[in-house]
Order: structure tokens, then C-alpha cells, then sequence
């Protein structure tokens, strides 16, 4: 697989944003579901309606059993990912899945797009900006944002479902021009 990178700017998350509207309201939508739950695309891609809850306080969550890990977990849903949720049941009342396919040559079953197609979109788009975009993206965006807005490392690392720190670390893309402009912007 080809080296992927976070989206580390304001200005370049509005260009993809943009550019999946484009593409069409399920790859926009699997991008913004993507980038606010840090889900990896098999398990996001997976997600049937019939799986969101409401839990005893209120908050929409997902229980599922990471593909990759095997691990158990419980994702509460941001705003922005109800949002795509709400938009996608009203326009999809029928669907099973959360990102289900509608074409033709489904003939009749039943199953979420592929993560080929979603990949395929992703890096034509990134091709287009100069920017190194795959189905990974999402997650590392989603870390690397966290990590600009004073999330600690470790709580990111536990998110992303990491072993460890340097792991996480490595995964969103923090490098030393990152780490030395820690001591220039901050002075004592």
C-alpha cells in the first residue's frame, strides 16, 4: 500500500471536502462519517443502521468488534457523524447498510460499498491536490487534528486503538519540523 498522509490544514480538509461533493453524497459521506469516528474503512464500511443505539444517556453509539484487532468497542457519535447518519436513513429509508450500494449490477443483494471504489475516488482526488489521500486518511486526519487541538498523545493512541504513543505518533505524521516548532511557539 501506498504511503498516506493526515490532512494537516484547515484549508486542504475544506479542498477534499469540496472535491467528495463532487464525486457524490456517499464518498462525501464516507469521508465526514470517516474523519469524525477514526474508524478503519472495513469497520466503517460495515456499519449496518439496525447497529446504531441510543444509549442510557442519550448519546447515538456504535458497538462493534474491530475486523482488523478483534477488539470490542464502543464508539459515541459525534455531531457530525449523526449528521451523516440522519441525512443518509432519510435518503435512504430501504438500506441496510450505512454506505449500501445502489447501482445495477448489484442485482438484488444487499451490501456496502467497497473499499476499492471509496480508495479509488480518494486517491484520484489527491492525485488532482498533490496530496497523498487513501481510505487511511480518515483516521490519521482525525489524530492528527486531535493532536493539533491539545488532545495528549495517549488518549489519541487509546482512539486509534494503538499500542503505543510512538506508534500514534508515526501514524498521524508528527515529524521534528513539528516537534522543534513546540519550542519555538511556545516561550516561557
Amino acid at each position: 500500500m501506498n504511503e498516506v498522509e493526515a490532512i494537516k490544514t484547515e484549508e486542504q480538509l475544506t479542498i477534499i471536502k469540496g472535491e467528495l461533493m463532487r464525486d457524490g453524497d456517499i464518498y462525501s459521506d464516507v469521508f465526514q462519517f470517516g474523519i469524525n469516528t477514526a474508524l478503519r474503512i472495513s469497520d466503517l464500511l460495515s456499519i449496518k443502521f439496525s447497529e446504531i443505539e441510543i444509549d442510557s444517556e442519550g448519546s447515538a453509539v456504535i458497538r462493534l468488534k474491530e475486523q482488523k484487532t478483534g477488539k470490542r468497542k464502543v464508539l459515541t457519535l459525534n455531531s457530525g457523524a449523526q449528521e451523516v447518519i440522519e441525512r443518509r436513513r432519510a435518503a435512504h429509508k430501504e438500506d441496510e447498510y450505512l454506505f449500501q450500494v445502489h447501482s445495477n449490477r448489484t442485482r438484488g443483494s444487499v451490501k456496502s460499498i467497497s473499499r476499492q471504489s471509496v480508495s479509488r475516488v480518494f486517491q484520484s482526488i489527491g492525485e488532482k491536490w498533490n496530496i497523498k489521500l487513501n481510505t487511511h486518511t480518515m483516521r490519521k486526519t482525525r489524530g492528527y487534528m486531535m493532536y493539533k487541538n491539545g488532545v495528549p498523545l495517549e488518549t489519541i493512541a487509546r482512539v486509534l486503538n494503538h499500542s503505543s504513543s510512538a506508534t500514534t505518533m508515526r501514524y498521524i505524521g508528527i515529524t521534528a519540523q513539528d516537534v522543534k516548532r513546540t519550542y519555538e511557539d511556545l516561550v516561557l
